[in-house]
């Protein structure tokens, strides 16, 4: 009877292949893990980005608020009211100071201007019109019947935009603004009215009516 055949053992060393050639040993580190390894020794290196911008957009939004706030501080008082023929207010027997915040509308024999500005925003001058219907039809949005004063609307909507942000800043009530109207004393109510109703329509909605009193010698 023959013995078996004691087992092969799995740790002996490696032999021949198959094919005649010498088995290659397994690597002990793949490419993959190298190359992994080199990323996070990169990224444990990497330095911050040095900023090499300034970003000054908010800076230079507060700058326009300020400035803007500036310049209207700076403005001339409305009780320094130059008078003359084309320009005379009328008397009020009321003796308190008229209020300084608001954009001034001047209401002439002839024009409507707006604050500083010496380029009249309408000119008329047939005065029974201005009683009747107002100002001229091409200057209102929708004929001659209209209230709306289309190119004092455009001038007052740029105040009230500056006027806005300002209060907002300052924490003020910016919901509307005020508007201090000079008026001669022979405009027309038509032609008030008209002046009133347009600036209710750019969201402002206090006035005050600047008067002199009647000890006021300037008049």
């Amino acid at each position: 009877m023959k013995e078996p055949l004691p087992p092969s053992s799995s740790s002996s060393a490696p032999g021949p292949s198959p094919s005649g050639a010498p088995r290659a040993h397994k690597p002990q580190a793949s490419v993959v893990r190298f190359k992994a390894a080199l990323r996070k020794a990169r990224q444990r290196n990497q330095k911050e980005p040095d900023i090499d911008f300034l970003n000054i957009t908010a800076m230079l939004d507060l700058m326009t608020i300020i400035l803007v706030f500036v310049l209207k501080s700076l403005s001339a008082s409305t009780t320094n009211i130059t008078q003359n023929e084309d320009l005379q207010l009328p008397v009020s027997i009321m003796t308190a100071e008229p209020g300084e915040d608001g954009v001034v509308i001047r209401i002439s024999k002839t024009q409507i201007t707006v604050a500083d500005q010496t380029d009249p925003v309408v000119s008329y001058a047939d005065v029974k019109q201005l009683g009747q219907t107002g100002v001229d039809a091409r200057h209102k949005r929708n004929g001659p019947n209209d209230l709306y004063i289309q190119p004092l609307a455009n001038v007052l909507s740029e105040y009230r935009k500056n006027d806005k942000r300002i209060r907002e800043a300052m924490g003020k009530d910016a919901s509307t603004s005020d508007a201090i109207i000079i008026a001669d004393e022979s405009t027309p109510y038509r032609l008030l009215f008209e002046v009133l109703y347009t600036a209710g329509q750019s969201e402002f909605g206090r006035y005050h009516l600047l008067l002199r009193t009647s000890t006021d010698k300037s008049g």
